[in-house]
């Protein structure tokens, strides 16, 4: 069931693109997710989720998961895909910076390319702390701006993307697992499409 909320002004681009006929960044789940899917514990929320493939994934381990985003057509796109593969997922449309993260409520929250204008990624990534339960994961992955020039995907503004640096600042209140600037081929969908510039983060909440 979707919760509509205020809509951030890119959601026509977003729905157009969720309109395709093939999944924009293709069904199945990020990469670098699957490798880390055995740590995580539920219930998972997943920001700027799009047509799905990562919350479906997530289900299918048997976690209780909400995906979040501004795009009811890419939501409707995941409700499908996990009828699919005979699992629920709870969806929520959503301006990110509108959203409430709630507190102590995630066993961990994942962040997959969701490259948003720099204020809202930092006011949502100030309240990943007191979102998480005690011991909670925040697991990301986002290209940095390296992958300019590359034509691969993301975003063509370097304001859009992510470095460790920034990310260290944004992330206050958690304890630093993993952080690391990869050179790998990604391939989902049409839009991430070969070698691919990106950062990998996991950080856990302090207390468990």
């Amino acid at each position: 069931m979707s919760l509509p909320v205020k809509l951030a002004s890119s959601v026509a681009t977003w729905d157009e693109r969720y309109a395709e006929p093939d999944f924009a960044y293709g069904d199945a789940p990020n990469d670098f997710l699957v490798s880390q899917g055995a740590r995580l514990q539920g219930p998972v929320l997943c920001l700027a989720e799009g047509q799905g493939r990562n919350a479906v994934y997530l289900a299918r381990l048997g976690l209780d998961v909400t995906a979040v985003d501004q795009s009811a057509v890419g939501l409707a796109c995941a409700e499908q895909l996990a009828a699919q593969h005979g699992v629920t997922i709870q969806t929520a449309v959503a301006d990110l910076g509108a959203f409430d993260l709630g507190e102590e409520r995630w066993g961990a929250i994942v962040s997959i390319f969701a490259h948003v204008p720099a204020a809202i990624r930092q006011a949502v990534h100030a309240r990943i702390a007191t979102a998480l339960k005690p011991g909670g994961l925040f697991l990301l992955e986002a290209y940095r701006p390296e992958q300019l020039g590359l034509g691969t995907g993301g975003p063509q503004n370097p304001a859009l993307m992510m470095s460790l640096d920034g990310l260290r600042e944004e992330l206050t209140g958690l304890d630093w697992l993993e952080g690391a600037e990869v050179e790998r081929e990604i391939h989902e969908g049409v839009y991430h499409n070969g070698l691919s510039r990106t950062i990998q983060v996991i950080c856990r909440k302090r207390g468990a």
